[in-house]
């Protein structure tokens, strides 16, 4: 038997990553959340790079305590450790064309987007740095036009962002997209074929509980709880 916590950021996308993809698979999970900006000293002793996500895993039978934090590697090792549903894809062409847009989606599309709003509008806010950059945000929202197209291409001949089966490529793009969404900067009916698929992913079951987060000083779009939008 095992116990397991997670240590989070309502909006930090890697984190929401994890916890959609422990829902997928039917783990039991318990959630702590993190200010990680304050580098709190038993926060610090669990990750010293202090980022969000950090997977704590208590084993009963042997008493033995594991830690993982980076979500590609706590995503790889659930995948491992736990039986059942597989997300990285069934043979070696599917594994490596989920890698790669993951490894698209936490890097690229994180960089030239997400970070970019997420810490002008919400960090700041709340370190109590100031302002918005608005040239940083002017930046992100005229970098997703592409990334939003890039996924209207991939579903033009696929099912799902890697092939036929919902992998962990549909994971973690939909979970960057869900911070962006939160704050109302997507433009869905600009490519309708994306938001059909987020759609597909924001009514499954493991994705609903992003719905209850709270974020001291701000509120969810008009249409972020919504399945029908």
């Amino acid at each position: 038997m095992a116990k397991l916590v997670l240590y989070h950021y309502p909006t930090s996308p890697f984190s929401r990553k994890v916890r959609i993809l422990l829902a997928e698979k039917g783990i039991e999970f318990t959630l702590k959340q993190e200010n990680f900006w304050e580098r709190r000293r038993m926060f610090l002793a669990l990750n010293p790079a202090a980022q969000v996500p950090v997977l704590q895993e208590f084993d009963v039978n042997n008493k033995q305590t594991y830690l993982v934090s980076d979500s590609v590697a706590i995503c790889e090792y659930l995948e491992e450790r736990y039986n059942g549903i597989s997300f990285i894809g069934d043979d070696i062409f599917e594994r490596a064309e989920a890698r790669r847009l993951s490894g698209w989606f936490n890097n690229k599309f994180y960089y030239e987007v997400t970070k970019l709003i997420v810490d002008e509008k919400i960090y700041k806010f709340l370190r109590n740095q100031g302002e918005p950059n608005s040239n940083c945000i002017r930046a992100a929202k005229t970098n997703i036009k592409d990334h939003l197209d890039y996924i209207s291409f991939l579903l033009r001949s696929r099912k799902w962002l890697a092939g036929e089966k919902f992998t962990i490529a549909d994971i973690t793009a939909a979970s960057q997209l869900s911070v962006l969404d939160f704050l109302g900067d997507v433009d869905w009916e600009r490519n309708p074929d994306v938001k059909e698929w987020y759609c597909l992913i924001k009514s499954r079951p493991s994705f609903r509980q992003l719905f209850d987060d709270v974020i001291p000083g701000f509120e969810p779009s008009k249409y972020y709880k919504s399945l029908d939008f």
